[in-house]
């Protein structure tokens, strides 16, 4: 049972009187999160923000992994998302459930249980191929959140004629994703094109002096377009969800949670 339906159930309950304030009280000091111990998983999220806890994997055991994943299955009834996935856990995480999906060059497993058609637009760029992993990450991210996505790989300011081919699109969608290394220059190069949000995602491509991504983040910090705003370097996952947000907002009026 979802952690919305368990709430719903709990209050009906008391309203027929076949629970007490005082225990349905104590029910609730322990609905809104599981705690395994080594984490404490946010199952009010979903309720609160329309989207379920997303899985950071790195630097978490296989094991721990799969049992955070286990007790999102069980408490919550939306999408599933985990993000900087190995191979091998992916595996481990298909065994409990086999709707799990690996995006290899996102890294990302999704598990999709609401499935909405597509609605609204986010553009999903990068100045080049070598960014393409990042963007992947953010068109995952948005696309599990319901948007459509269209993505343009490879058309960085050393060959802006290819960005102007695509300007059409650019227009019409309710968010961009920029995902570039370097210098960072495509984000404001794409954000005086724009109407609508733009989200740059510095990459940590680059040689030496684009010292891991930094040249590229105060380069976009530092853009002299309107309406570009700037995540962490290679945060795609950020800039996704960013970009799906916007974008349900939209398609929705500012009147439907994310899910």
């Amino acid at each position: 049972m979802s952690y919305e339906d368990s709430l719903k159930d709990l209050l009906s309950r008391v309203q027929s009187g076949a629970l007490s304030t005082d225990d349905a009280f104590e029910r609730l000091r322990s609905l809104p999160f599981s705690d395994l111990g080594f984490a404490k998983v946010d199952h009010h999220r979903e309720l609160r923000q329309g989207f379920a806890e997303v899985v950071f994997c790195e630097r978490k055991t296989p094991d721990q992994v799969v049992e955070i994943t286990r007790s999102l299955l069980d408490k919550n009834s939306g999408n599933i998302l985990l993000t900087r996935v190995e191979p091998d856990v992916f595996e481990l995480v298909r065994e409990i459930d086999d709707r799990a999906v690996y995006q290899p060059e996102a890294r990302a497993v999704a598990i999709e249980r609401d499935s909405v058609d597509p609605f609204g637009l986010v553009s999903v760029l990068t100045a080049g191929t070598a960014d393409v992993p990042v963007a992947e990450e953010a068109r995952v991210t948005a696309s599990l959140l319901g948007a459509r996505v269209e993505t343009f790989y490879d058309v960085g300011v050393a060959g802006a004629h290819r960005l102007f081919t695509y300007r059409t699109t650019l227009e019409r969608s309710n968010a961009l994703v920029v995902v570039a290394g370097m210098e960072g220059a495509l984000a404001s190069l794409a954000g005086g094109l724009v109407s609508c949000p733009v989200i740059a995602v510095p990459t940590s491509v680059g040689y030496g002096a684009s010292f891991g991504g930094l040249a590229a983040l105060l380069a976009m910090m530092n853009s002299c377009a309107a309406g570009v705003a700037v995540v962490n370097i290679d945060n795609g996952f950020g800039a996704g969800y960013l970009a799906g947000v916007i974008n349900k907002m939209v398609a929705t009026g500012g009147g439907e949670r994310c899910r």
